[in-house]
């Protein structure tokens, strides 16, 4: 059986029209596809960002509990009432406080609302090979700022005798500010035996 004219004239257009549709579907799709790879990138940056804070306050946490087994701390309980500042990384000297920066500091630390250069407290570390502030290495992008570390004298430890107990608290940046990592650790430091008789 042959088609109609009639039959063609309500068939006009349809196929058109269907196709056009389908092509601004297909386009849609694709937009959002491009721009959730573009969400996806801002994400990896960010957790990258994020590592990079951690394990730069995980280094100074390290350091500082190295720092306390090298005798050149003070004997236990000499621990001072620390202030907001910082002790550069040049210094050789360190402190313990007898009071936890949270004690100290309040809530302006824990929310990072200590000044434009970072949060103005305890020990600056910076580790071998680290840049920061507006210094660009060879390892790519730089900190925000040197990482840094507090540590507290907690008193005797009750598990040891002759033992101190000591709550470090480390952070630092990624490439912002807004970027921070904090690591907090329980370290308790046994005196060893000392030769007396030279």
């Amino acid at each position: 059986m042959k088609p109609t004219p009639a039959s063609y004239a309500s068939q006009r257009g349809v196929a058109l029209v269907t196709s056009l549709i389908l092509l601004v579907i297909i386009t849609i799709l694709a937009l959002s596809m491009f721009r959730s790879f573009g969400t996806q990138e801002r994400i990896a940056g960010n957790m990258r960002e994020k590592e990079r804070a951690l394990h730069a306050a995980t280094s100074a946490q390290q350091y500082a509990e190295w720092w306390l087994t090298q005798g050149v701390n003070g004997s236990p309980g000499s621990a001072i009432s620390c202030v907001a500042g910082l002790i550069p990384a040049s210094a050789t000297a360190g402190e313990i406080c007898n009071q936890t920066p949270q004690q100290q500091l309040g809530l302006a630390l824990m929310t990072g609302s200590l000044g434009a250069t970072g949060w103005n407290v305890g020990m600056q570390y910076t580790p071998p090979g680290m840049t920061f502030g507006n210094v660009s290495g060879a390892g790519g992008a730089p900190y925000f700022a040197a990482p840094g570390y507090w540590i507290t004298d907690l008193g005797a430890a009750f598990d040891t005798p002759r033992a101190e107990a000591y709550q470090i608290d480390a952070y630092a940046f990624g490439s912002a500010q807004s970027t921070v990592a904090i690591v907090e650790s329980y370290y308790e430091v046994i005196p060893g035996v000392t030769n007396l008789g030279g």
